[in-house]
């Protein structure tokens, strides 16, 4: 019993994200601030983020907002929000993506019915549901029409004045870019641990990330000494 209950928690229903909301944990996961079995860090480093800290500091600050994360899902990001009284959702993004079309290619990624049936299992919320998204780097992987519609499906659940955070490599000429799982140490502080890597759909400069965002009210570039930009969105 313990433990398809806590399956569904991990990796929620079929076609639905996890959620996490600390009161809702086991109590041996919640007093170890575990959401996933304990295992060791993999190989990675720390990294100072402006993007993040902007992030929780534009946030609400009392408790009991709703977080979206596309990333992958890990122990640190959900123990992290959790403590400070919000609810996670989470949707491991790529994994959505590659089981929808091919790993890598865009191939089917213009297709509106297609795009529908990715939409409504990824991020079939209510318009002004979360108070923030973790974007991550995420953006990259996904060909234009439907990147247009994730943009847009993404404006329409945040709330105004909600943020979101996403990440973009710097290397615009690169055929495969490095991906990464984050963890979150503190409101400042990633922990980043490569997992591979695969090409992006589409190269991404300035200008383009800020037509991307266009119906939002701001963005905001934050310069970094790697080759990670980050980026907050305001709704």
């Amino acid at each position: 019993m313990l433990r398809e209950r806590l399956r569904t928690m991990l990796f929620g229903p079929q076609g639905e994200p996890a959620v996490w909301d600390r009161a809702d944990l086991p109590p041996a996961y919640a007093a170890s601030g575990a959401a996933t079995a304990q295992a060791p860090i993999p190989n990675g480093w720390e990294r100072h983020s402006h993007g993040l800290e902007q992030f929780f500091s534009g946030i609400p600050s009392q408790a009991g907002l709703s977080i979206l994360d596309l990333g992958e899902i890990n122990q640190a990001k959900v123990s992290f929000i959790t403590d400070l009284g919000h609810r996670l959702y989470s949707e491991d993004f790529l994994h959505a993506l590659d089981s929808e079309f091919v790993r890598g290619s865009t191939d089917g990624q213009a297709n509106p019915q297609r795009i529908t049936e990715f939409l409504d299992q990824t991020l079939d919320f209510p318009p002004h549901h979360f108070d923030g998204v973790l974007a991550w780097d995420t953006l990259e992987y996904l060909g234009r029409p439907l990147l247009a519609k994730v943009v847009e499906r993404l404006h329409s659940i945040l709330r105004p004045q909600g943020s979101l955070l996403a990440l973009f490599h710097s290397d615009e000429k690169a055929e495969t870019l490095p991906l990464y799982s984050y963890r979150i140490w503190d409101a400042r502080t990633l922990f980043v641990s490569p997992r591979g890597s695969r090409p992006p759909a589409q190269s991404f400069n300035n200008r383009s990330i800020e037509k991307l965002f266009q119906d939002f009210h701001s963005v905001k570039f934050f310069l970094t000494r790697d080759h990670l930009r980050e980026v907050i969105v305001r709704r």
